[in-house]
């Protein structure tokens, strides 16, 4: 599964909630639906303007990933745990944009990512940005790590499916 495809199988996955489930927070520190669809995207954002970042550094890099990094692209997959970021990293998403604001999003950013994965063949592999926890990414990793991300979701997005009120 690409990341293009993780993000339309959660375009098409939000027809199933009500504007009210998509919204509904089930206790404090606890996200909505809606609050994960806003950090996936957002997310995928950064991550793209690193790529484009990348597309245009003219000098190559030599850092490499750090060990939690080599060993994440290693599994292709995020570990099974709940990650809980620093607090100052750890605002809450926004939870007002309507189901059809964030399906518009999703397709602009599947917009976007159409763009740059037309372009990653051409940009070359030595020109790297850091990740604070992975370390230094190329645009190619940059992308695998938006897949990554995405589908680590999914494991929230089902457990958040389940106590939503009936």
């Amino acid at each position: 599964m690409t990341g293009i495809d993780c993000l339309l199988y959660l375009h098409h996955e939000i027809d199933r909630y009500t504007e009210t489930e998509l919204h509904y927070i089930s206790q404090p520190g606890v996200w909505s639906l809606g609050q994960m669809y806003d950090h996936i995207l957002l997310v995928a954002h950064e991550y793209l303007d690193e790529v484009e970042i990348c597309a245009s550094l003219t000098t190559d890099t030599a850092d490499g990933k750090t060990p939690f990094g080599e060993e994440l692209f290693r599994q292709n997959a995020f570990p099974p745990v709940k990650i809980r970021l620093p607090d100052e990293m750890n605002a809450p998403p926004d939870n007002t944009d309507s189901r059809d604001r964030l399906k518009q999003r999703l397709l602009e950013l599947v917009k976007r990512m159409e763009d740059w994965s037309e372009q990653l063949d051409h940009i070359e592999p030595t020109r790297k940005t850091k990740h604070g926890g992975f370390g230094s990414l190329n645009a190619k990793e940059w992308v695998q790590l938006i897949e990554m991300h995405t589908r680590h979701h999914f494991r929230q997005k089902t457990e958040l499916e389940q106590i939503l009120p009936d």
